[in-house]
């Protein structure tokens, strides 16, 4: 099973914005950080798990695949297959279809307290601007 941890940060909202992605497979850890420009804080987020999900996709296809975010917005969008705000839906499709692609996804909230290495990485994209 592989672990993945997302977080975003954005300077303003919106304002400019970078994404963290932390990945424990096994004895092996990985970090991604990019800076992906304007966005308020929960498109962040999602995109941040998109983004997340595109390297999983490439690297661990037929992986179980276990999300962990302290977005709560997302997480529930995720889990309800539902989003109140339009400007989230069309980021709710690409994570459906991409998590799709997976022979088992999960996604579970979790505290700030415990996604401070994605978060590390996040605030480090910002540096990237």
């Amino acid at each position: 099973m592989i672990e993945v941890y997302t977080d975003a940060a954005s300077q303003g909202n919106p304002g400019p914005s970078g994404i963290g992605i932390y990945i424990k497979t096994g004895q092996q850890q990985m970090e991604e950080y990019l800076f992906i420009g304007e966005y308020s804080n929960h498109e962040a987020e999602f995109i941040a798990v998109i983004k997340a999900l595109e390297l999983c996709k490439e690297r661990f296809p037929d992986e179980i695949i276990s999300f962990r975010s302290d977005a709560k917005v997302v997480v529930d969008a995720i889990e309800n297959e539902y989003v109140k705000n339009d400007i989230f839906q069309s980021y709710l499709n690409q994570i459906n279809q991409l998590s799709s692609s997976f022979p088992y996804f999960f996604i579970k909230w979790i505290p700030e307290k415990q996604n401070k290495h994605a978060d590390e990485l996040a605030r480090k994209a910002l540096k990237l601007n």
